[in-house]
């Protein structure tokens, strides 16, 4: 809010005025660099010597000299013109279509099967100049290349399954849970395992990211059991095929076992009560929160994941 009623009678050339006076000195280079006429300048500092209740410039045979006030005012109105300019640069809407663009977006394996085919047909339809690079998530979220740019997004696993970072944004793109998969051959009769069942089982471990354990793993460990894992692989794909001809358990996204379980060779069962679901979580710098071609991206992937969930 406003100290005084007179300031709102101030607008952006009043403030103009006063920068270039007491940047030039005098009226008539200002009425020339501002290409308003001499009354109209005359008219501003009247309006800015009422506002601030001081005489702002006293006019001099050097030129217009500013009072004390006028010297402590005048970073302060260089700021609101610069906030301004920021705010209307800012302002200016992301064009996908003006020239060829490329998002840098790092994420595990679930993103690259489920959500990122969606978003490159909605390019593709769209016949945007649009290029993603996808990066393979390791350990943990890569905070500095967020932070330097070299990294749009980061699409990762929650809740709490990664250190938090204060300077971070994040939004909640999706929920799963997880499933049993099995060779059809192999499969329990049971419609849900019991924790005994399935940690009976040897297991196949996807680790679409750099990871030794995973959520079952804490889970199995918070009830005192632990799973035998016969072998680890490096997708999703991967490991169904490791569990062909077997009587080997995977358990994955429920989202992946109807994406890419054909019903011909493999059969699901439900997880052991109460092992957790997860969601899938988008992160980005605070820095690039108002960056409109970073908003723009950030509303794709939004609107893949939403058409995702409704499928």
């Amino acid at each position: 809010m406003l100290n005084s009623n007179l300031l709102r009678k101030l607008d952006m050339q009043d403030l103009m005025v006063f920068i270039a006076v007491y940047e030039q000195s005098s009226v008539t280079g200002v009425s020339e660099a501002l290409f308003v006429s001499q009354s109209t300048v005359s008219y501003c500092l009247k309006k800015l010597r009422t506002s601030f209740e001081d005489e702002l410039f006293i006019n001099t045979r050097t030129g217009m000299r500013p009072t004390h006030k006028a010297g402590i005012m005048y970073p302060h109105v260089l700021k609101i013109l610069e906030s301004i300019n920021l705010c209307h640069a800012s302002a200016q809407t992301f064009d996908p279509t003006a020239q060829p663009v490329t998002f840098n977006i790092c994420a595990p394996e679930y993103f690259e099967q489920l959500i990122l085919p969606r978003l490159l047909k909605r390019f593709d339809f769209a016949d945007l100049p649009v290029m993603v690079n996808l990066h393979k998530f390791e350990t943990d979220i890569p905070a500095d290349d967020l932070r330097d740019g070299s990294l749009d997004l980061v699409i990762c696993f929650g809740p709490n399954c990664h250190r938090s970072h204060n300077d971070f944004k994040s939004l909640r793109l999706l929920e799963d849970d997880l499933v049993c998969v099995f060779d059809k051959r192999a499969t329990p009769l049971e419609p849900r395992l019991s924790l005994q069942a399935f940690t009976a089982r040897r297991h196949v471990f996807p680790t679409p990211w750099s990871s030794t354990t995973d959520i079952v793993d804490g889970w199995l460990a918070r009830q005192a059991q632990k799973r035998q894992i016969v072998t680890r692989s490096n997708s999703y794909s991967a490991a169904l095929k490791m569990i062909t001809g077997t009587d080997f358990i995977l358990t994955v996204p429920r989202r992946i076992q109807r994406l890419l379980a054909s019903g011909a060779v493999f059969n699901h069962r439900e997880a052991p009560n109460g092992l957790p679901g997860f969601t899938l979580d988008m992160q980005w710098s605070q820095s690039v929160d108002q960056n409109s071609a970073n908003t723009w991206l950030r509303e794709q992937v939004v609107q893949a994941c939403a058409e995702q969930q409704a499928a």
